[in-house]
């Protein structure tokens, strides 16, 4: 999977994550991981989804204490590759 430069992020409040609902988000986190996550639900306390890794998307889930920044996409198939 490709690496994309943190640039302008489309935000740092993550609770305004909700807005990237349903959407390919890529994002930064705290431990200095980043990659793409596709966002299906936005809790109090972290946001599950779906991570690319092994080869497929997998189910995953953040604590929203750990995510630094995001970006959502606005077209619905990020490259993986």
């Amino acid at each position: 999977m490709g690496y994309m430069q943190q640039t302008s992020p489309y935000g740092q409040n993550p609770m305004g994550l909700q807005h990237c609902l349903y959407h390919f988000t890529y994002l930064w986190l705290r431990n200095g991981d980043n990659f793409w996550f596709f966002l299906t639900t936005v809790g109090e306390s972290s946001v599950h989804g779906y991570r690319f890794f092994g080869g497929r998307w997998n189910h995953y889930s953040i604590a929203l204490r750990d995510i630094v920044s995001y970006s959502c996409s606005p077209n619905p198939t990020p490259t993986l590759y």
